[in-house]
């Protein structure tokens, strides 16, 4: 099994990947896409900022990967070896 740290630096890789595809393509994506990929990202947002410290990983982690999947539509593999 993963560790804590292992688990958030690979949901951080593919936050980042998110947004780095979002600054350089230039094409128009579907709007319905990207609604759901803000929602996905909007929810992981809101768990982590519950001022009790109060969040799920699991939740977390899939959140991040369904917005990364929506946004790569399996272009990219998930797997991250930190």
């Amino acid at each position: 099994m993963q560790t804590k740290e292992m688990r958030l630096r690979r949901i951080q890789h593919l936050a980042y990947e998110i947004m780095d595809e979002m600054n350089v393509r230039k094409e128009l994506r579907q709007i319905d896409t990207l609604s759901l990929v803000i929602d996905n990202l909007s929810r992981t947002i809101g768990d982590l900022a519950d001022p009790l410290g109060d969040y799920s990983l699991d939740y977390i982690e899939e959140k991040v990967e369904n917005a990364h999947y929506l946004l790569f539509k399996n272009e990219k593999k998930i797997q991250f070896n930190p």
